[in-house]
């Protein structure tokens, strides 16, 4: 994945090649991330068109986080496995709290009209998203560790404000539980990282090497995996 220095932060992007347009074009989004759209151009000259806008990049990049905490209201957007999802807020009074149901295409999240309803809202996705992790990842460990050759003693989900993952002295994996907001190919990087750790507990040259043999791509795994900021 290319990527340019603007003072300290690494801009990282991805280039999409559209003949039709007349122009080069640059979005930013919390799935895709940064994208330079316009006729195939060499490297140079796209990083150069990417370092002209990195302000405005940046500015982008740090709206997309503060929308992701902004109240859940009826037109939200809720992002899971990846993909950004309707929400739809009902007041009903037969509820005592919140309560999500989630139909494969938008969130439907019923609340009690009285009381503080954004903190019954937040229990409960974060009930959601806890019991979904458990549900979806933990086979996906097992599996993921069966193939690579790299056993476990546990796993554990938690809330992690700074990392994704951990790997304890005893290889208990460790997942925060919003890996799940994750695109599949994310949450199976995230699982390889710390299921290398089970051979070697830090990020020495002896680690990267051993990633670099489970996932040969690590590294713009890695690029896309800083799109989606802390957790």
């Amino acid at each position: 994945m290319p990527s340019v220095q603007y003072g300290d932060t690494t801009i990282h992007y991805t280039i999409q090649d559209s003949p039709h347009l007349k122009a080069h074009y640059l979005s930013v989004d919390k799935e895709q991330g940064v994208v330079l759209k316009g006729r195939a151009l060499p490297s140079a000259q796209a990083d150069k068109l990417v370092l002209k806008k990195a302000r405005w990049v940046l500015q982008k990049l740090e709206l997309v986080r503060e929308v992701a905490a902004e109240a859940i209201v009826t037109g939200s957007r809720i992002t899971y496995l990846g993909r950004s999802y309707y929400a739809e807020v009902i007041q009903t009074e037969s509820i005592v709290s919140a309560q999500v149901d989630f139909n494969h295409s938008r969130f439907l999240i019923q609340v009690n009209p009285g009381g503080d309803n954004q903190a019954t809202i937040k229990q409960a996705l974060d009930a959601f998203f806890r019991q979904k992790a458990q549900e979806k990842l933990a086979p996906r460990v097992r599996k993921l560790a069966a193939e690579k050759g790299l056993p476990y003693q546990d796993l554990k989900f938690r809330q992690m404000a700074k990392r994704w993952g951990s790997c304890t002295a005893t290889n208990t994996i460790i997942l925060n539980k919003d890996v799940i907001k994750l695109p599949f190919t994310l949450i199976d990087y995230v699982i390889v990282h710390e299921l290398c750790h089970t051979k070697v507990k830090d990020h020495s040259k002896e680690f990267w090497a051993e990633l670099a043999q489970q996932l040969p791509n690590w590294k713009s795994l890695d690029a896309r995996l800083m799109v989606y900021g802390n957790p």
